[in-house]
């Protein structure tokens, strides 16, 4: 096994992750002000990406850094940071909350490229700058300003972010066609990340909420039923995979996971989630396969 990634600070990037410590992968249970009818909090509890970080200016914008050390902003990271933002400003009514999501909201309006994307891998995957999980959380952003300011800006860039998302991959989208399966890509060069995948979803059924449009909704039904259909592929038999081929969920992930399919439950009644997280939780609770997850992980991450 060649260790191409056997450096300090990826050693201890990962250490951070696995144990809980880095403000990128904090808890994210299911949502605890979401609604099935209406825009609301956000489907997970992204909150502890404000509340478990040092205190910052209000105008503050999340970055992130090369492995040269060089900072750049991460469109992922900054949505995620608004909507965390949101779901504070409901829970404590605190107007700080509410001013750090609305700065989120307009970098998110203002780095839109006109077709409706955001480039989110320019530094990783410069041929492959696109996401489908950044057009969903970008979606799920800019919909929850609609909502609480009534400017029309915020839906149109919903909109164009929307179309931009069902773009197919071979020309230039997000989105795989595959018979009568569809796959949103977190990476469109990449295996099916199931986490990504299931974010991407998320923002499909806000914009639907706020269009009431029915092709929506049929696009969201169908990206449900083909989560379904793939989940075996995404069970090793005593762990989740972090995407359709081989890789092993780390623990962050897997308990993402479970959450995730919670909340899929509730949005679309399909039991087959409920029935996956339950498998999951139960393989969760067994120390050897903790274990045996665990040092899984550490191999591929040493090995990428």
């Amino acid at each position: 096994m060649k260790l191409k990634n056997f450096t300090f600070r990826n050693i201890r990037k990962w250490f951070r992750m696995v144990t809980g410590r880095s403000i990128l992968h904090v808890n994210q249970g299911p949502g605890k002000h979401y609604s099935t009818l209406e825009i609301k909090g956000y489907y997970n509890d992204l909150t502890e990406k404000i509340s478990k970080d040092k205190e910052r200016d209000e105008k503050y914008i999340p970055k992130q850094k090369t492995g040269k050390n060089i900072e750049f902003e991460f469109s992922i990271e900054i949505f995620q940071y608004g909507l965390a933002a949101y779901d504070l400003f409901l829970e404590t009514g605190e107007k700080k909350y509410l001013n750090k999501f609305l700065i989120m909201v307009e970098w998110a309006h203002d780095k839109q490229k006109n077709n409706g994307a955001w480039d989110t891998f320019v530094e990783r995957h410069p041929k492959h700058p696109y996401s489908a999980m950044a057009q969903g959380e970008g979606i799920s952003l800019l919909v929850r300003a609609y909502v609480h300011t009534k400017e029309d800006k915020y839906q149109s860039a919903a909109k164009k972010a929307y179309d931009f998302m069902l773009i197919p991959i071979e020309e230039g989208g997000t989105t795989l066609y595959d018979n009568d399966l569809v796959f949103l890509k977190e990476y469109t060069h990449l295996p099916t990340v199931l986490n990504g995948w299931i974010f991407a979803l998320f923002g499909i059924y806000d914009y639907y909420l706020i269009t009431n449009d029915e092709e929506v909704h049929k696009f969201f039904e169908l990206n449900a039923r083909s989560i379904a259909y793939c989940l075996p592929q995404y069970d090793n038999g005593y762990w989740s995979k972090y995407d359709i081929d081989h890789k092993i969920a780390s623990p962050f992930y897997h308990n993402l996971h479970i959450s995730q399919l919670r909340v899929l439950n509730e949005l679309t009644n399909n039991e087959t989630f409920s029935e996956y997280a339950d498998k999951w939780e139960k393989y969760a609770s067994k120390r050897r396969n903790r274990r045996k997850a665990f040092w899984q992980k550490a191999r591929q991450k040493l090995s990428e």
